[in-house]
């Protein structure tokens, strides 16, 4: 069985409502997070997550 890890948020640490499993590969995929109500982009490869920082436009 392949392992499954909750996305948290980089801001509050929560755990947000998606899921990565081991061979899920996400581009620029936007996450929510309820608790603290802010939207992040991530990329994700072989469950290593980095949290994209948006400019300022």
């Amino acid at each position: 069985m392949k392992q499954i890890h909750w996305i948290c948020c980089p801001k509050c640490g929560n755990k947000t409502r998606d899921r990565l499993r081991e061979d899920t590969i996400l581009i620029n995929y936007p996450i929510y997070c309820p608790k603290c109500k802010q939207e992040t982009l991530i990329n994700a490869r072989n469950l290593q997550i980095t949290f994209i920082k948006e400019s300022d436009a």
